[in-house]
């Protein structure tokens, strides 16, 4: 017998018995009649959850789409809005002054707080003249070419709850991230590399549930990339030759569809199968990714980076743009773990050194971008969880507090207005003021520039349909081009 037909007798006896979630519940209809209602239920929600054969197949938009994909570029922490893309020249005037509010990091009451001047100072740029700080003077230099929103606004001030709300639309459950509701809905263009991808140096607020598919199938989970000498553990095949581990694979492989056709719609097991194809592929293609010993002296500059260097944002850029190319549909890069980031309530100058992380590197993002012909289909998103209070307890305090009323984001390239703001808060930066932009609207709008309407993106899961915004959102029309 050889090893081929062993296998094949050995699965048939193994796949005797059928311990699936379908055979359970087709034994649960044999043998009661109690509960015909819930097991159809039951068993709808399991088709449903058994999806195609081929969770990552290419699917096609709900409508035509302005982007082919997105990077979306997070920084963790809280960015403070007053003092980067929301200029109030009252704060600067009243600094010191004493304000009343009617909230104070969660807490309810008549608080009196006072002014804090902004630390950087404000100036027009662009021939659009949007007002940017010098925080960031390089990204200011591309305020023709991003929309500014001056109006998010978020449901939480905490760093765990916003940050999974910013994420998955969700401030208390876990659900699946926004890049998982992406890769599901329009699946991937190269098959060698996963739909999703996260680059993170550390593990930020709220961890792996950040880039987590949840009740999606697994195939559409973020993958971590960590910045350093090994982006990716175990790239490096281990078999002595490639034709051994075809060998290894292909008898795998037999196995595991033996396995699978006895449970069918087990979408863990699904997800397990296709992350072995995924990992081939991720051997022969994202090795190439991360070599950039062909990228140009000037590219490497544009970006801030140092030949060499495999740490810090711009590498993160710059990776990015190389995984766009390559028909990755969903990239989001974050700059700081839930320590040592934007959550400035000690000092506002520990600003200064994770701006200039990221500043060059952005720019030199867009600038990239535009001269390789990929800006106008690719979707740039540069958020924060929360801003932070324009106000104070202490007038001599120089942090500031955690502030999810309103805070300021960016998008920028395909289907976007460019050199456009859109919304207002008021004269201090505490609330919104007009054209509030809430967290399900900025889901509901990225969704639309990929193609897909945020009311029919969903998916059944224990007796509901369940969708990126939940029952809410709205496609900010104002910022479209």
């Amino acid at each position: 017998m050889n090893f081929s037909t062993w296998i094949d007798a050995f699965m048939r006896s193994y796949s005797a018995f059928d311990f699936s979630r379908r055979g359970f519940l087709r034994s649960l209809v044999g043998g009661s009649v109690l509960f015909p209602g819930l097991v159809s239920q039951l068993m709808a929600e399991d088709e449903a959850r058994s999806g195609p054969a081929d969770p990552l197949l290419a699917r096609a938009p709900h409508f035509a789409p302005r982007a082919k994909r997105v990077i979306f570029l997070y920084m963790s922490g809280g960015v403070s809005h007053v003092d980067s893309w929301d200029h109030k020249p009252k704060l600067f005037a009243d600094a010191g002054k004493t304000l009343s509010v009617d909230e104070f990091q969660g807490r309810r009451g008549e608080f009196k707080m006072f002014a804090k001047r902004p630390q950087w100072s404000f100036a027009p740029h662009g021939k659009c003249g949007t007002e940017a700080s010098s925080l960031f003077p390089h990204m200011a230099e591309c305020v023709d070419d991003l929309c500014v929103i001056r109006s998010m606004k978020s449901d939480h001030t905490n760093h765990y709850e916003a940050t999974l709300g910013i994420h998955t639309g969700s401030f208390t459950f876990a659900r699946p991230s926004i890049g998982s509701w992406i890769s599901y809905g329009l699946g991937t263009e190269n098959r060698n590399l996963p739909s999703f991808i996260v680059i993170a140096p550390k593990t930020p607020y709220a961890g792996g549930q950040v880039w987590a598919s949840d009740f999606l199938p697994g195939a559409h989970q973020g993958t971590l990339v960590l910045p350093g000498t090994e982006p990716v553990a175990h790239l490096k095949r281990r078999a002595a030759t490639g034709r051994l581990q075809e060998l290894e694979l292909g008898a795998m492989e037999k196995m595991n569809q033996r396995h699978l056709a006895t449970r069918a719609g087990d979408p863990l097991l699904g997800a397990r199968i296709k992350s072995f194809e995924t990992a081939f592929g991720m051997q022969a293609e994202m090795p190439e990714v991360f070599d950039l010993s062909k990228e140009s002296d000037a590219t490497l500059k544009l970006y801030g980076l140092t030949r060499g260097s495999t740490k810090g944002f711009a590498w993160q850029c710059l990776v990015a743009r190389r995984l766009a190319e390559r028909g990755v549909r969903f990239v989001e890069l974050i700059d700081a773990g839930s320590s040592d980031n934007w959550d400035a309530h000690g000092d506002m100058l520990t600003h200064t050194p994770l701006a200039k992380n990221v500043d060059q590197a952005i720019a030199g993002l867009l600038r990239d971008l535009k001269a390789r012909g990929m800006f106008d289909d690719t979707l740039v998103v540069w958020t924060t969880e929360f801003g932070r209070t324009p106000f104070n307890a202490a007038a001599d305090a120089k942090g500031r507090e955690h502030h999810h009323w309103v805070f300021s984001s960016w998008l920028a390239g395909a289907g976007v207005k460019p050199g456009s703001v859109y919304g207002e808060s008021d004269d201090y930066g505490i609330n919104v003021a007009k054209n509030g932009v809430h967290i399900h609207d900025f889901h509901a709008t990225i969704l639309h520039l990929m193609g897909l309407d945020h009311e029919r993106l969903t998916y059944r899961h224990t007796g509901r349909d369940y969708r990126l915004t939940d029952v809410h959102g709205h496609v900010v029309k104002g910022i479209l081009a």
